[in-house]
């Protein structure tokens, strides 16, 4: 896919042709375009969207395409960096409304097709919302395990993902969903693709077994957008949707893939050219102990006795992060912390929360700015300040914003640091009365405003986004992929529930981030299972107190189990996919794709008690005909499968295999 996916400079557009009735097809995909200005839309002869129109909302009421007198459809070959395609376009026109266009591309690749709408009128058009795709007339059966998945706007309150079995009413997903059957895997895939605007959300009835109504939507702000306000209306002689993909896959896991990969040609992920980082960070247990002492002596620990220990990025260095609280010390002490990293062999990390105001006093002079107030800065929504996780969102699009980006990125370059933690960035994204930049009309424009302000400031920096939307993705190196995450099986299996339906991030982002892997306190089991969550996740960061007064237990355990060379091996940063999709919670088996020659394989235990479970060779990509040699990374034990075989995973603990594949095996069962 990744080559289907690469980046044209620009579009190539050749002559229209104008057409009322066009057998309008590329490849395995066709458009009808009915004469009641719905649209059907075929994949290889199947209907996947029966009569489905467009809509906007405008002045209060909503308009649809079905509501215009006139329709007009033009075709034309076109190309855009999701590939060479076949353009269908539908305009409606009625002289009492503005005028609605309706793309469709139908791409040479076939993966997917491509729907957006726009208003336009010489006079100008305000609307906050805009829905190519309202198809609420279906009965779509994606099979007898089918699945629709809920995919959240971004990763605050320990919000978790789900994979619903179908008969739920309603649903929303936010920018992109999944609909699939659990055994045969064959799915489809709904998402926004542009992320400069809007915020999207894809809407879903269902009774039964089937899928009565597909909804693509722009405009999407309420309670898990974190917006108390409506969306902002967009305004200007033209207004388009963002692009939502529509793909048919026969494995909705590449269909997720596929969907992060068109994401990331158009907005490519942030430059990285050094190894996955591989760490510590002061969060995990120091937290607001967080001193100098402390943290040179975790410094120090780190090189003796992990470092050297297979430990390390693959560049052999590691990142030690100061989190909140780090500006308890001094100037003098962050540039001595990060002399001590460098003469360690290691990257010193810090923690920022750039739209965000802890004091919540709007009378407050702001620091680094003061000739603002906070309340000069903040987001009001209804006339008041917004607060979130105990915080005021300020207003990225504020000077004084900018001011104190200005200050901090020097400061942090100064003083020598190389990457920065930047938390609670969904503040930025929120609906407002208005910003303070007044071409800002969207609690998403806003966030794309400063964010391409942390890139001006921090743009020689490792970026990595904590509690923060999904989308836009391309500012950062990496994003937490869930809230925060300790040291249980329940953290385990709450980080695990995301990398479960939303691994494929690792498309837009060079990692995901599965938090700081703590030690303390629990199981050895646990302790091995919530290494594991991290390893088949992205980065990987430990947490526990290594100074010279923290818990003798937790040095003890990182000497154990964080220098496992085998187990260490697999920490690459690629992202393990689900081998199922139908967990009640969270799914507990991932498989690695092959990396020279070696496929990894991971079943969790998210339960008190041993639990038996049978690994089927085929559901992990494998050859049933072929016998392969299983070893246990953590135990050193080896199992011979030849076929669905039983294994025992003990209460709160993990299996983890390296499995030695070749391509002949593979080649066969594909």
């Amino acid at each position: 896919m990744h080559h289907l996916l690469k980046a044209c400079a620009a579009a190539v557009l050749l002559l229209w042709s104008c057409n009322i009735t066009a057998d309008n097809r590329n490849g395995r995909w066709e458009v009808v375009t009915n004469s009641d200005h719905t649209v059907t839309l075929l994949c290889n002869g199947d209907t996947l969207l029966s009569r489905a129109a467009s809509t906007a909302r405008l002045d209060g009421r909503t308009v649809s395409s079905q509501s215009y007198r006139k329709q007009q459809v033009r075709t034309r070959r076109t190309q855009d960096p999701l590939g060479k395609a076949l353009e269908i376009r539908i305009r409606h026109t009625d002289r009492a409304l503005p005028q609605m266009e309706i793309s469709y591309r139908l791409y040479d690749h076939g993966r997917f097709v491509t729907v957006q709408s726009t208003l336009s009128d010489k006079k100008g058009v305000s609307t906050n919302g805009l829905t190519p795709v309202a198809a609420e007339k279906q009965s779509l059966r994606p099979g007898g395990t089918a699945r629709a998945l809920f995919i959240p706007f971004d990763n605050d309150c320990w919000i978790r993902y789900a994979s619903h079995p179908l008969g739920f009413g309603r649903l929303t997903s936010y920018e992109a969903t999944a609909l699939y059957d659990n055994d045969t895997r064959r799915g489809w895939v709904f998402g926004s693709v542009d992320h400069d605007h809007w915020k999207s959300a894809v809407r879903l009835t269902s009774e039964d077994d089937r899928i009565t109504g597909i909804v693509c939507e722009a405009g999407a702000a309420d309670s898990l957008t974190r917006d108390v306000k409506e969306h902002g209306a967009l305004y200007g002689r033209r207004v388009s949707s963002p692009r939502f993909l529509i793909g048919c896959f026969a494995d909705w896991r590449e269909g997720l893939e596929c969907y992060g990969e068109a994401n990331a040609a158009i907005a490519p992920p942030r430059h990285w050219e050094h190894a996955m980082p591989v760490g510590w960070n002061s969060w995990g247990a120091l937290q607001f102990r967080l001193n100098y002492e402390n943290a040179s002596e975790v410094a120090d620990y780190l090189r003796d006795r992990l470092q050297g220990n297979s430990f390390h990025t693959a560049d052999n260095t590691l990142y030690v992060g100061l989190d909140s609280g780090w500006n308890a010390m001094s100037e003098e002490q962050l540039s001595a912390f990060t002399a001590r990293c460098r003469a360690n062999g290691q990257q010193a990390g810090i923690y920022w929360t750039p739209f965000t105001d802890w004091g919540c006093n709007s009378r407050q002079k702001m620091d680094h700015a003061e000739q603002y107030t906070f309340g000069d800065a903040y987001l009001y929504a209804h006339g008041q300040p917004q607060k979130l996780d105990g915080a005021y969102a300020l207003d990225p699009t504020h000077p004084a914003v900018e001011q104190r980006m200005k200050y901090f990125s020097e400061l942090f370059r100064r003083t020598g640091f190389t990457y920065v933690k930047m938390d609670f960035m969904t503040h930025g994204a929120m609906e407002a009365d208005k910003w303070h930049n007044p071409e800002i009309r969207s609690g998403i424009e806003g966030y794309n405003y400063g964010m391409a302000l942390l890139e001006k400031y921090f743009g020689d920096m490792y970026i990595n986004l904590s509690i923060s939307p999904v989308f836009p993705a391309h500012y950062a190196n990496s994003r937490r992929i869930a809230c925060d995450a300790w040291n249980k099986i329940k953290d385990t299996e709450y980080t695990l529930n995301a990398t479960s339906y939303g691994w494929w991030q690792d498309r837009i982002y060079n990692y995901n981030d599965a938090d700081h892997i703590v030690l303390r306190e629990a199981s050895e089991g646990e302790n091995r299972a919530r290494i594991t969550s991290g390893i088949i996740t992205g980065i990987y960061i430990c947490g526990d107190d290594f100074s010279s007064g923290g818990p003798a237990e937790s040095k003890s355990r990182a000497e154990k189990f964080l220098t496992n060379p085998r187990v260490n091996a697999a920490a690459t940063g690629e992202a393990f996919r689900p081998v199922e999709g139908d967990g009640i919670r969270s799914e507990d088996q991932f498989v690695s794709r092959p990396r020279d020659g070696v496929t990894y394989y991971a079943i969790f235990n998210y339960s008190d008690k041993e639990t038996r479970r049978t690994i089927d060779p085929r559901r992990l990509g494998l050859d049933p005909a072929a016998e392969y040699d299983f070893e246990e990374l953590w135990s050193g034990e080896h199992l011979t499968l030849r076929r669905p075989a039983e294994i025992s995973i003990p209460g709160k603990d993990v299996r983890f295999y390296a499995i030695p594949v070749s391509y002949t095996h593979l080649r066969a069962h594909e």
